[in-house]
């Protein structure tokens, strides 16, 4: 029996490395990126106290009653932002229109949302949505795209695609063709986002005028160093998927080939892996202390290695995604600011 034992051990070796082949991109880390110090401000509690609520909202609760507790809790969050954009619904494609006071609508960002691509909605992320519109001078598009797992990661993919192309043509008042695009996102939103910026190149299809990801996953091979050595110091995802580190890598990436119905080496799902060649001009936000701080730097020094123009800032002890607490805390307003320059950067250099 023991040599039965020993051939699967074997068997799943070979197949682990003949399926995966997870490039080592090690030699991407140790660049120095803006680094924006952060000076405490009591805000930062108030964040801590909200996140330990997301953690009660769903204490004691299983499966799908769980994952629709923390839905429910990250909509409601949204839904009590204060806005002053106007917010129109979209049916094909699913979405929301959000567009503050005297924009351009034929400027226009589509907004990707976060939350580990099973919760998050255009409603959640309001707060991001709104702020957006105002420093882009747009009206922004928040995707409903589908989630995980009562669809496929790939479905989500598609939404996104499609609302793009539409956005291209159509603007809030009806068909009008885009002066100046954006695409946006958060996170998950963020490797979907850099996910799309890609396909678009590859498609052949208008590129975006510029890319926003703000903490994105690019990675889902979990290899990066931050993913487990800023565990304790990342108060949002660390309570999470912190367990994740005491899982060896390669049971991970067939639990990923399994959820995600593709491979974490596929650049659909970790656009890390993917050619960074000839992308548009693109911004990246990060928390030193937060699990995908690494995933944003290899993302950003492989782009640049490969031509692309892309700026990462980080800034100290943040949560991941502060921006979403707009505009309870300073740094997220400072976010919105960075991004509004930015933004005026590439208008410039392509006139």
């Amino acid at each position: 029996m023991l040599w039965i034992f020993l051939a699967i051990v074997v068997l799943l070796v070979v197949a682990t490395f003949l399926i995966f082949r997870v490039q080592d991109l090690s030699h991407f880390d140790g660049n120095e990126w803006a680094v924006n110090e952060v000076t405490p401000h009591p805000a930062h509690d108030e964040v801590l106290s909200r996140l330990k609520e997301m953690g009660r909202a769903s204490k004691g609760l299983k499966g799908k009653a769980r994952l629709a507790a923390v839905r429910q809790h990250f909509d409601r969050l949204g839904a009590e932002a204060e806005i002053e954009s106007e917010l129109r619904p979209c049916t094909l494609p699913k979405g929301e229109w959000v567009i503050a006071p005297g924009v351009n609508t034929q400027r226009r960002v589509l907004y990707i949302h976060g939350g580990a691509w099973s919760v998050g909605s255009p409603t959640s992320h309001r707060a991001v949505t709104n702020r957006f519109s105002q420093v882009a001078n747009a009206a922004v598009f928040a995707v409903d795209y589908r989630l995980m797992p009562e669809h496929r990661f790939m479905d989500g993919i598609i939404d996104c695609r499609e609302a793009y192309t539409w956005l291209l043509h159509h603007g809030p008042e009806g068909e009008s063709e885009a002066e100046f695009m954006v695409v946006a996102g958060d996170s998950a939103g963020g490797s979907h986002t850099l996910s799309l910026i890609a396909w678009l190149r590859d498609s052949g299809l208008r590129q975006a005028d510029a890319a926003v990801a703000l903490s994105p996953s690019t990675d889902l091979t979990l290899t990066a160093p931050s993913n487990r050595d800023n565990i304790r110091s990342d108060a949002m995802l660390g309570p999470i998927f912190g367990g994740l580190s005491k899982v060896p890598l390669p049971v991970i990436w067939w639990g990923t080939l399994a959820a995600f119905r593709l491979s974490p080496t596929n650049p659909v799902a970790s656009p890390l892996r993917g050619n960074l060649a000839n992308l548009p001009p693109t911004l990246i936000h990060a928390s030193t202390t937060e699990m995908l701080l690494d995933n944003a730097s290899r993302y950003a020094a492989k782009a640049k290695a490969e031509g692309s123009p892309v700026e990462l800032h980080t800034w100290q002890n943040m949560v991941h995604v502060w921006q979403i607490f707009t505009p309870l805390l300073p740094q997220a307003e400072e976010a919105f600011e960075d991004i509004a320059r930015f933004l005026e950067r590439v208008e410039a250099r392509s006139d």
